[in-house]
Formats: structure tokens, sequence, C-alpha cells
């Protein structure tokens, strides 16, 4: 499968999430670093180019994403997917405190593991937007 995706589905997608990343939930307009298009299913697994399995995220989610889909948590060894933006609530999965993306579910969990949501630095970044009342992003945008 062609890994091409046009400008005008790209677009839709940055739109669609507010220009958002759909993982953390940091506002573009706030990073240093742009944001890209994400393989919710990566390709190697059998993902599309549809619009269903693209979302909007940030270099570092998307880095520490990479083309996995789900990873391990211990101690029970029990494989949990990542969270989905296109068929999931962000609030059902996670919530805010303080500037931290905590965990509600297996599924949560196993994105902020490897998703890294609060590393330092991250976090770090999210206070000073907090601090600024830019983070969390409204309601709408944590509903999605």
């Amino acid at each position: 499968m062609s890994r091409y995706i046009s400008a005008k589905n790209r677009n839709f997608v940055k739109e669609r999430a507010a220009q958002t990343c759909e993982y953390c939930k940091v506002p573009e307009l706030f990073s240093f670093i742009g944001y890209e298009i994400d393989h919710i299913i990566s390709l190697k697994h059998g993902g599309e180019n549809s619009l269903e399995n693209l979302a909007w995220a940030c270099a570092i989610c998307s880095l520490n994403k990479g083309t996995d889909i789900g990873t391990m948590l211990l101690p029970s060894q029990k494989i949990i997917r990542f969270f989905n933006p296109r068929t999931e609530d962000w609030a059902l999965h996670f919530e805010v405190s303080d500037a931290l993306n905590l965990p509600k579910t297996e599924i949560g969990e196993a994105t902020v593991k490897i998703f890294q949501f609060n590393q330092v630095d991250r976090l770090m970044e999210r206070q000073m937007l907090a601090n600024a009342g830019l983070y969390p992003p409204p309601d709408g945008l944590l509903a999605n």
C-alpha cells in the first residue's frame, strides 16, 4: 500500500483534530516541533491511509508510538492496545491532574507508558501551558 497521503486529507486530519495532538492533547500552536500524520494502525500491521485510520500527532507521541499498536503491561504480562482517537473518547481513558496525563483504564495505562506522556520535559511544557490557562484544552477537545 502506498504511504502517500494527499494534501487535502492531511489538512482534513489536522483540522478535524483542531490542530491538537490527538494523543497527548497539546495544541500545535504552542509546540516548537511540527505535528504530523500518524497511522493509528500502522501500515505494516494492515492499517490503511483511510481517514478513519489517521490521527494528528505531535512528533514526540508519533516517535514514541512508532509502528507499535500496543504494549505489555506488567506484572500481568497482558498485551493491551493503544488508545484509538477515531473510536474512543480521550476522557474515558485519561484525566488531567496538575498537567499530568493520568490513565483511567488499561488502554490509558498502555498509551501513557509507551507515548511517555509524563516524561519530565513534556510535563514541564504542559505545566507552562496550564499556568497560562492553555492546558488542558476545552472539554470538547478532550472528548475526541
